[in-house]
């Protein structure tokens, strides 16, 4: 498919009511992942940029927690309206930059609408208590307020979905916000804001900033403007940030790295739950940090299970994202690809079968084959570091107690599934395995209405449903007396 007249974004700095292009400062191109092809050129911010959008926010967040609940809703409910009208521009923005195939970034888009309609109604739902006081003169109550301004930062793997929860939970909640998104991934979260704006959010509530993330992240957290901050990303840059922010302190929602483990009971409907497997683990290629990566299961039909498993993975279609027949596209850039033959290596050196693929695939920019690996010891790296590519692991087991201490061996909690077929079952899976998100008999874990958020190394606060403005929200607690007459 020809791909090279299609249609990108300016890319700028969106700081309040100034943007700023690539001409007039430090820049870095943007790829077609598929191709290796320039699309674009991103202006990368200097100090004096993120110093206005620190006075921006400051400025804004005095402005907007002025706006009442009912009129900030509206705001995100018309840019949710704005979104799906938009979909088909901003889904083909999407796939163009980060590689996924179309019909997902379309799904995406739609997602994102879903998420600024709830945390708009949700702010309407930031209740306050009245406290019984223990005499009558006393007036007890307890509110709920915005947190100040935010400074929140997002990767490149879903650059609708998690760009939206950042803001829509902060400007849902009252605060002003200042977002780096991934600099691979500008366009879409460019995207988003011009639906906020245009649907009337105040300019200088939410700017966009890009730059050397190591200088962005030490300038936004450490100023003393920024209240609090809110990363999506891997374990290790999470920590680093949660320690930059303790120092604050300021309080911080981390949604870090997965490795989620998928348990498959005896006597499931195989071919149904294959399907769904294949589906959901070669989702944007794997690079999903909710995506499973270790598929336990029980010994009676494993090798039914993976001969199916890697029949489908195999006969997955490669092509471009924007090729409306394409299931899975390229991986968002090198060092995925790089990573991913890394971890199957290692799988092979440690004596691993390769069931399917194994390789990447000439001439198809970043891509790799849908990879399944079957007889992998313990100690190879796939089987404890989140591979976030289109690699899958398929284990049997003798006891469902055996599984879930399998799925618990790792210290990350973000996201597991299961399959099975009694109550007892879906009992003890509930009750035994440690995660942040657990989907039995499907894989619906990422929706607007529901908490997401994971425990153990995989960070802590959640985003979305009755938590989505939570974490930037704070408490006061008011006591009153009645004043007295001075007669």
């Amino acid at each position: 498919m020809t791909v090279a007249h299609e249609p990108y974004i300016a890319l700028r700095l969106a700081i309040g009511e100034h943007d700023y292009d690539a001409q007039a400062r430090a820049s870095r191109p943007v790829l077609d992942p598929a191709t290796g092809r320039v699309i674009g050129a991103l202006p990368l911010a200097s100090i004096d940029d993120l110093t206005e959008a620190l006075v921006t926010a400051e400025r804004g967040f005095a402005r907007w927690r002025r706006v009442s609940a009912y009129d900030r809703s509206i705001v995100l409910s018309r840019a949710a309206g704005l979104l799906r009208e938009r979909v088909e521009s901003i889904a083909r923005i999407l796939t163009l930059e980060e590689g996924k195939p179309i019909a997902e970034s379309r799904l995406e888009v739609h997602a994102a609408a879903d998420i600024f309609q709830w945390a708009g109604e949700e702010g309407r739902r930031a209740y306050g208590t009245i406290v019984p006081a223990r005499s009558a003169d006393l007036r007890q109550s307890v509110l709920r307020e915005p947190i100040g301004p935010v400074a929140a930062f997002t990767p490149w793997n879903f650059p609708a979905l998690t760009p939206a929860r950042k803001l829509a939970g902060a400007l849902g909640a009252g605060c002003s916000i200042v977002l780096k998104p991934a600099e691979e991934t500008p366009g879409t979260a460019l995207a988003l804001l011009a639906a906020l704006r245009d649907a009337g959010l105040p300019a200088d509530a939410a700017s966009i900033v890009f730059g050397d993330p190591a200088q962005v992240s030490q300038v936004l957290i450490e100023s003393p403007i920024v209240r609090k901050i809110s990363f999506t990303g891997s374990t290790a840059v999470g920590a680093l940030l949660a320690k930059r922010a303790a120092a604050g302190p300021k309080p911080a929602t981390l949604e870090l790295g997965g490795h989620a483990p998928v348990i498959v009971c005896a006597g499931v409907d195989l071919e149904s739950t294959v399907e769904q497997c294949v589906a959901f683990k070669f989702r944007n290629a794997g690079q999903v940090c909710t995506s499973p990566t270790r598929f336990l299961v029980a010994k009676t039909i494993a090798e039914d299970f993976t001969a199916r498993f890697a029949a489908r993975a195999a006969a997955l279609r490669h092509g471009h994202g924007l090729d409306e027949a394409t299931q899975i596209a390229s991986l968002a850039n090198a060092r995925r690809r790089e990573g991913i033959a890394a971890l199957v290596d290692d799988a092979r050196e440690h004596g691993a079968d390769v069931a399917a693929g194994g390789s990447s695939i000439a001439d198809a920019g970043f891509s790799f084959e849908p990879t399944v690996l079957t007889r992998v010891p313990r100690d190879a790296r796939v089987l404890n570091e989140e591979p976030f590519g289109p690699v899958a692991v398929i284990e049997p087991f003798d006891s469902l107690d055996a599984a879930i201490a399998e799925a618990n061996r790792l210290p990350y909690g973000l996201a597991a599934y299961a399959f099975a077929t009694t109550i007892a079952e879906c009992d003890r899976l509930t009750d035994g395995i440690e995660t942040g998100m657990l989907a039995i008999n499907h894989f619906g874990v990422s929706v607007s209405d529901m908490p997401f958020g994971g425990v153990k190394a995989s960070g802590y606060g959640s985003e979305g449903g009755p938590d989505a403005l939570a974490g930037y929200l704070v408490t006061k607690a008011v006591s009153i007396k009645t004043p007295r007459s001075p007669n």
